[in-house]
């Protein structure tokens, strides 16, 4: 089952509707119950939250997050002198426009992040 139809599911339920048949479910069914009601709205916001969270580490470079190697910083540096633009060295490196900023801050290249901006 895939979190879609788990969330579709649970969101029936929450909404005190039988996912099978569509239809109300009974004023006495465990689902009704408040806590009960409480706690698959609770789930539906997290499954959301999940997925939101899939999406954005789906957009973003496959090396984001991950340790810089000392021969990345290295490499990183070279090509910066040589003017490449931030841009293409996020591309090149797998890394954010802003995991690059910060690196050449904290290698001491540049005082500031937007002292590049003129390089994009």
């Amino acid at each position: 089952m895939s979190p879609l139809e788990a969330k579709k599911i649970i969101d029936a339920l929450a909404n005190g509707i039988d996912p099978e048949t569509g239809e109300i479910l009974p004023a006495l069914s465990t689902f009704n119950n408040p806590q009960v009601i409480r706690a698959l709205f609770v789930a539906l916001k997290a499954l959301d939250s999940a997925a939101k969270r899939a999406e954005r580490d789906r957009s973003l470079p496959g090396n984001a997050g991950r340790p810089w190697p000392e021969a990345e910083d290295k490499e990183l540096l070279a090509i910066f002198d040589a003017g490449t633009p931030i841009k293409d060295i996020a591309a090149k490196h797998g890394r954010t426009h802003g995991a690059i900023t910060s690196r050449l801050v904290r290698l001491g290249r540049i005082k500031d992040r937007v002292d590049v901006d003129n390089r994009k």
